[in-house]
């Protein structure tokens, strides 16, 4: 894009960024991309609607699963207009003031699926060892206070940040590595005094993501010295494979950031396509792929499911 062409633009708006190279193929990129937010909307929506409706999922770890396919749902809502609407070539340009509200959205929904997985964490570590008091350590109570604290710590931690990005001074191109808006993005286009976001985004990701990786690997560590303790081989099987859907949902979540991660560190010689490749990748793999690693994972929800869809054919 020409630096003319960016000049044209007010001094408030960002030009979004599609996949470089192939604007002639958007038509065909938006089929596969359309049918994969159709996929996260309904996939997400089916969890939480046989969690609703199945009286035998109102346990602590379905609960939790349905906070973690809500904060999906939202991951999907947040970036699709952007997303699709840059592909049908409708969508070209964002005002700050919408490429800010993204940046929130986006960040502070990472930040909530990260807590949510630790919770979950909390409750196999619980299941596995202290099965005994389970129900009287992860009541409604201490749910709904874990919810609240969930939401508090992923919403009120970044408008420091992200309030700082109204009163930079944007001098340089203003052209988004993507087709929606990241806080590291935008700090790479101001000429502002930059330190103190970047020295808070970096207490954020260490506080938050960093934290709770640790935490998880902790807990996961405790859940393994007790499953090794268990005589019977079948119950230790039987323990572990409690665990499978939690790990791979973690695995889902973690190594796309920590791909986006080095691409941005170290990938500064490789395509932008790669760039946009892995940026998507972040926003849609983890809301696409949940939905299915339950559905397939966790036998009740996967014979609702069936038995849903067996009363729809009849």
């Amino acid at each position: 894009i020409s630096m003319t062409f960016i000049s044209n633009f007010s001094d408030s708006r960002f030009v979004l960024t599609g996949f470089p190279g192939i604007e002639v193929d958007y038509l065909w990129i938006f089929i596969p991309f359309s049918s994969i937010y159709a996929m996260v909307f309904l996939g997400n929506c089916m969890v939480l609607h046989v969690i609703q409706t199945e009286l035998s999922l109102h346990e602590p770890m379905f609960y939790f699963l349905a906070m973690l396919a809500f904060t999906d749902l939202c991951m999907g809502l947040s970036t699709v207009h952007t997303v699709l609407g840059t592909l049908l070539g409708l969508i070209k340009e964002i005002t700050l003031d919408s490429c800010i509200a993204q940046s929130y959205f986006i960040h502070g929904l990472s930040f909530m699926e990260s807590s949510v997985l630790l919770a979950m964490a909390l409750d196999r570590y619980i299941a596995i060892c202290n099965p005994l008091h389970y129900s009287s350590i992860l009541n409604n109570d201490k749910i709904m206070k874990i919810g609240m604290a969930i939401l508090g710590r992923s919403s009120l931690l970044i408008p420091p940040v992200i309030i700082r990005l109204k009163f930079l001074n944007y001098c340089r191109p203003h052209i988004l590595s993507h087709s929606f808006c990241l806080h590291q993005d935008l700090i790479r286009m101001a000429c502002s005094d930059v330190h103190f976001s970047s020295i808070y985004g970096l207490f954020l990701v260490i506080s938050n993501l960093l934290l709770d990786a640790a935490l998880i690997l902790i807990s996961y560590i405790m859940i393994l010295h007790t499953v090794l303790g268990i005589a019977s081989p079948e119950e230790r099987i039987k323990s572990l494979q409690t665990c499978v859907s939690h790990i791979c949902a973690v695995l889902v979540f973690y190594v796309p950031i920590i791909g986006l991660t080095m691409v941005h560190r170290f990938g500064k010689h490789l395509s932008p396509l790669v760039h946009v490749l892995m940026g998507n990748i972040y926003i849609l793999f983890p809301p696409l792929m949940n939905p299915i690693i339950y559905s397939i994972k966790t036998q009740q929800i996967r014979r609702r499911i069936q038995k849903l869809f067996y009363l729809k054919g009849t």
